[in-house]
């Protein structure tokens, strides 16, 4: 089959091919088996990958006039419009256009709506309006590969099958943000309402479904009872009242770390109750899951039939691996580049790291690489500890302050909370060096840069250990260069500071100091000792000192803080 293909996406176009077959009410491999193509050609159409021959672009007009996916009187205009968009080599044959309305208008008119699966609201016109959209959230995938097997069963679990709850499982860097978000922009047209919301931050659960219904309810919101029961019944109303795909990222987050897999997390029970709900209550919508681990919760209602199911993600498959390898300039045979994947298991993060540093360091050539020793992948972490050991001083830095902001940050943010003994010129080159190792992303606006999320994890849990071992130790570097929660970020940012930062630090000195204490006149000792530094070398050790003491005490009365540099403490609200 020729197919016009071109280099740059034509998103425009494939958002108008993917809405018409919503529209169409037919799955890719139904619309391809009435053209006569391979599925494959559809999903690249959708995507924006190549257009449609003339001959198979003409059977798809005639497919949608026939099923009548544009609004009566429009649909010689509409044809048109898409021929345009397929940047056809020929011009549209009005005399075949004109004969194939003629004949196809007088015939009896399609099925209604509900009989061919498709919601009245679907037959406006792909090129106005489309869902509400909320997902700025979530990650830019530029670049997928392989997975259509996945992407075509949850498009069916989703669209077709109308699952209320779907999970997407699977190790970090496995691709599950990836692909929920793959499924999210595919499958867009087919609700009146798509919301992206990440739990890396460990949000609580009012925190969360208030932010959902802002977007799904404002006004029956305004002026409710604040109890969370009242909350979870909004949420079902409008799951049930509109068609809503609801995609929570990161939902390990939720649930212990150390304990028997997929244990709830304390103080997180309602976030459970408001998913069981959502499973087992009869609504129109569905909540798409990522997480490394199961909810015990959902178990005992997954099944093939159910409106519940999973699908955990395995290794990517060794031709989508090949093709990841080759776009970052890896060169070798087959089977070289074969080591390199079953070294690293198949893990599409860890393969673009490695994949960095075989270009920089062995000139992309994968065996000299493999002959620096044995390279086994037990996990992303000892793969990162690898990578993180080659990075600069600054470079460090700068990863370690975006796991503190926990948000996208730009040069002037990072230049103010790193102080000004670094030169702009050194942070925007260790930025640039950190993106060309895949170790930072750039956000959705240019300038602003932050963390892929297993990177965010790993960094989060160096810091911890780094600045735990220098408490017990009597040193100061990490706990005077970074903060370990800042006043001046926003409310629900610092808690979230508190909370992944301060709390696990606390609980690893206290294994070290049973008796409480003896923890806390160390932690005085250490005040202490920092009162005779001068103001501009004391950095962030004071407030950090006092982070710790305060969720140590409950309070910081009696202490005496005169010569100490209190540099973004949080101190609002503490019993001083």
């Amino acid at each position: 089959m020729k197919r016009y293909s071109y280099r740059e996406r034509d998103y425009a176009f494939g958002q108008v091919m993917l809405t018409l077959r919503t529209r169409l009410g037919l799955t890719q491999t139904e619309v391809a088996g009435r053209l006569g193509v391979r599925r494959r050609s559809v999903t690249d159409w959708e995507g924006g990958l190549s257009y449609p021959s003339v001959d198979h672009l003409k059977r798809f007009v005639a497919l949608a006039v026939e099923r009548q996916a544009w609004p009566v009187g429009c649909e010689a205009e509409e044809a048109r419009t898409l021929w345009q968009m397929a940047r056809q080599k020929v011009l549209l044959d009005d005399g075949w256009l004109g004969g194939l309305l003629s004949h196809t208008l007088a015939s009896p008119a399609p099925q209604p709506a509900e009989e061919t699966g498709v919601t009245a609201h679907a037959f406006a016109s792909p090129f106005r309006s489309g869902p509400r959209v909320d997902w700025s959230d979530a990650p830019d995938v530029a670049s997928f590969y392989g997975r259509e097997r996945e992407l075509d069963l949850l498009s069916t679990w989703i669209l077709q099958e109308r699952c209320r709850v779907v999970s997407v499982l699977g190790q970090g860097g496995i691709g599950k943000s990836a692909l929920a978000t793959k499924v999210m922009h595919q499958g867009a047209e087919c609700f009146e309402v798509v919301i992206w919301r990440s739990l890396r931050d460990v949000p609580t659960c009012e925190a969360l479904l208030d932010n959902c219904l802002q977007v799904l309810a404002p006004q029956a919101l305004f002026g409710t009872s604040a109890s969370l029961e009242r909350r979870q019944d909004l949420l079902l109303e409008c799951l049930r009242n509109r068609r809503v795909l609801l995609v929570y990222d990161n939902l390990e987050s939720f649930l212990e770390e150390g304990q028997d897999c997929g244990r709830i997390r304390a103080g997180y029970e309602g976030f459970f109750q408001v998913l069981r709900r959502v499973a087992e209550t009869e609504h129109q919508s569905c909540l798409l899951l990522t997480s490394r681990e199961k909810p015990s919760e959902l178990v005992p209602l997954e099944g093939n039939r159910s409106a519940v199911r999973a699908l955990r993600l395995a290794r990517l498959e060794a031709k989508a691996c090949y093709q990841l390898l080759v776009e970052k300039g890896v060169a070798g045979s087959t089977s070289e580049q074969m080591r390199l994947i079953e070294a690293y298991a198949g893990n599409p993060l860890a393969l673009k790291i490695v994949a960095r540093t075989i270009v920089e360091l062995f000139e992309g050539q994968i065996v000299p690489f493999l002959e620096q020793g044995e390279v086994v992948f037990g996990g992303v972490r000892a793969l990162l500890d690898e990578q993180y050991a080659r990075l600069s001083v600054v470079e460090q830095s700068v990863l370690l302050w975006l796991a503190i902001l926990r948000e996208p940050a730009n040069l002037q943010e990072l230049l103010a909370v790193l102080g000004a003994s670094l030169p702009r010129t050194s942070v925007l080159e260790a930025i640039e060096s950190l993106h060309s190792r895949a170790l930072i992303e750039l956000g959705l606006r240019p300038g602003i840069f932050t963390l892929q999320s297993a990177v965010m994890e790993y960094v989060t849990a160096r810091l911890i250990v780094e600045v735990t071992d220098e408490i017990k130790q009597g040193r100061y570097s990490r706990l005077v260069e970074h903060s370990l929660e800042l006043a001046s970020s926003q409310e629900d940012v610092r808690q979230t500071q508190q909370r992944l930062l301060v709390i696990p630090i606390l609980a690893s000195l206290r294994r070290s100091y049973p008796r409480r204490t003896a923890l806390e006149e160390h932690l005085l000792a250490l005040l202490d000792e920092l009162r005779s530094w001068a103001d501009e070398a004391q950095g962030y050790g004071p407030a950090n000192l006092l982070a710790l003491l305060r969720e140590l005490r409950g309070h910081l009365c009696g202490l005496d803080l005169s010569q100490l540099s209190l540099r973004g403490a949080s101190l609002q609200g503490v019993e001083m």
